[in-house]
């Protein structure tokens, strides 16, 4: 089975097309050939919480997405607010998933205790806020990606359909 993943990039910049999209194309390289999933919506949009409330519902109630990435707005300026956005979105947040990105990531770099993403359930799509920045994707990810699929699975309720 491949699994269905919606990108989701939040940045003014990049919305405005003054900026080229490069931790996106890290996460499509990452998703297509570490989880075997097929993108199946991306898109751009501003640093603005109703916005990327607006794509992440329709992502994942639409499209029904499995796994929705985001990348951007997850650090301490003022217009990063993409984790509070993905909060106000979620019927449950999964708190172990950005814990262990955070502590891989603080192990290599300080830095890595000032990511602020998330991760969280919205019907039956997880969704894992990321940073901005192609090499912070790539840690941040690959320090998670060997429990995505377990995590997929019990979302889809896959896990209860193969104990029947």
């Amino acid at each position: 089975m491949r699994w269905k993943v919606a990108l989701l990039t939040a940045s003014d910049k990049g919305a405005r097309g003054e900026r080229e999209d490069t931790s996106a194309q890290v996460i499509r390289e990452l998703i297509e050939e570490e989880l075997l999933g097929d993108i199946v919506d991306y898109r751009i949009v501003p640093d603005e919480q109703d916005e990327i409330r607006a794509a992440l519902i329709e992502m994942a109630d639409y499209y029904q997405a499995d796994l929705i990435l985001t990348t951007g707005g997850t650090g301490l300026a003022y217009r990063d607010v993409t984790p509070e956005a993905t909060i106000r979105v979620a019927e449950r947040l999964v708190p172990g998933i950005p814990e262990a990105m955070r502590e891989f990531v603080s192990r290599r770099t300080r830095h890595g205790v000032l990511f602020r993403g998330v991760c969280a359930i919205r019907g039956r799509t997880l969704i894992l806020n990321l940073p901005g920045d192609p090499k912070g994707v790539h840690e941040h990810l690959m320090a998670v990606m060997d429990v995505l699929p377990e995590a997929l699975d019990q979302v889809k309720g896959m896990r209860e359909e193969r104990l029947e």
